[in-house]
């Protein structure tokens, strides 16, 4: 086994955190670009915005195939397969000239880039000690948050100064460095044993878990919090740059810095925990997010950044508390209750933008955070209930 501080131990995880890097750099590089793409095709707010969309789609269904198959054939070399495949089709989009081909190759980078996050903690806990897992996982998560501010700040940044084409390119290149290095540095699983693929046992667990209201609720809790959340930093890329703002791609870039105190919020959620019921945090999360989005309202920028930094401190807070929920309430097959978790999730931002463009048709950015607020107090009415049914279920213990 790894042990914590063994050269061993920073050897795989730094190769873990590199590869979490890339790959959530790569998922969230449009972002900033989304004005820049409307212009350069021709194509709607909502259509650029599929360009995010449509990879966060299919990395989510991808979630769900590559944790049996690393099962299967094995935790490394799914990994490897995930990062090459989406670093190729990173190379590819740099040189279309075709919307509908740059959507096609972000849906298939989707399903490439579903492999890593698939697998990584499976394979730290097949080769890591209790102790150093604890330690590998929150730096691996720590490596997604900064791959996401990573991705943007790339495709901000060069965007503004050369063009979206070569924040492609950029991202191809640190993607193949970011490859290169982590098939370096990983070692060969030494403990992994594989199992037969049980297509029937999986969909079997997972209509087990959706029939559980105290995991579907979670679910939709997660998935319809990061549907808002993430949704409007795509249209505030637009807010911003258009009058009075006129913010560049690369400014724009740095708005998703915000994203940092979500760290934080991460971070908090767990101590928060053991003075409140987690159902309870759960709506102390979506209530700073409601509070966040009232705050961008404003219109001055240093008010917008504040209310996404509240925003961020809030949606990590809530989606924390969620996601452990899920893995302390699921009876059974604790990992595909949490891969049915990131699905929800992740259909929560692919389908955001389409629920939010109509409220941004009729009235801009104050329609978006209208519709926002619909959805918001809709899942803190879900955390409520929540925390109505573990009252309930401790009521036999107490009489």
């Amino acid at each position: 086994m790894i042990h914590s501080g063994t050269p061993a131990f920073w050897r795989a995880t730094l190769a873990l955190c590199l590869g979490s890097f890339m790959i959530f750099a790569n998922v969230y590089i449009t972002q900033p670009l989304l004005p820049m793409l409307a212009e350069a095709f021709g194509v709607s707010a909502l259509q650029s915005g599929w360009s995010f969309t449509i990879t966060t789609l299919m990395l989510g269904v991808s979630l769900l195939l590559y944790g049996p198959l690393s099962d299967a054939l094995g935790r490394k070399w799914i990994m490897l397969f995930s990062m090459a495949g989406a670093t190729l089709c990173t190379a590819l989009i740099s040189q279309v000239d075709d919307y509908s081909m740059l959507l096609l190759l972000r849906a298939l980078q989707g399903i490439c880039l579903g492999g890593l996050p698939a697998v990584a903690i499976a394979y730290m806990g097949d080769e890591f000690s209790k102790r150093a897992l604890s330690v590998a996982v929150g730096l691996y998560i720590a490596g997604n948050s900064l791959g996401g501010i990573g991705g943007r700040l790339i495709g901000g940044f060069v965007g503004d100064w050369l063009g979206w084409a070569a924040a492609f390119e950029v991202m191809a290149v640190v993607s193949l460095i970011c490859l290169v290095v982590f098939y370096g540095l990983l070692p060969d699983s030494a403990h992994f044993k594989p199992s037969p693929l049980q297509p029937r046992k999986m969909a079997a667990d997972m209509l087990t878990h959706l029939k559980n209201p105290l995991l579907l609720v979670a679910y939709l809790i997660g998935g319809f919090n990061f549907f808002i959340f993430i949704n409007q930093y795509s249209y505030a890329t637009f807010l911003l740059s258009d009058a009075p703002y006129n913010l560049s791609a690369g400014f724009l870039g740095m708005l998703f810095l915000t994203y940092l105190s979500g760290t934080l919020g991460s971070m908090l959620s767990g101590r928060i925990c053991h003075f409140i019921p987690q159902p309870l945090v759960m709506v102390l999360g979506i209530m700073l997010l409601i509070a966040g989005s009232l705050v961008t309202l404003i219109a001055d920028i240093n008010a917008i950044i504040a209310g996404f930094l509240i925003n961020a401190l809030g949606f990590f807070i809530a989606h924390s508390c969620a996601s452990s929920w899920v893995s302390q309430h699921a009876k059974h097959a604790r990992a595909s209750a949490s891969s049915l978790y990131l699905l929800f999730y992740y259909l929560g931002a692919s389908c955001g933008g389409f629920y939010l463009q109509p409220f941004w048709d009729a009235a801009g950015w104050q329609g978006v955070i209208a519709g926002s607020l619909l959805v918001l107090c809709f899942t803190a009415g879900l955390a409520l209930w929540l925390y109505r049914q573990t009252q309930i279920a401790l009521r036999p213990a107490q009489g």
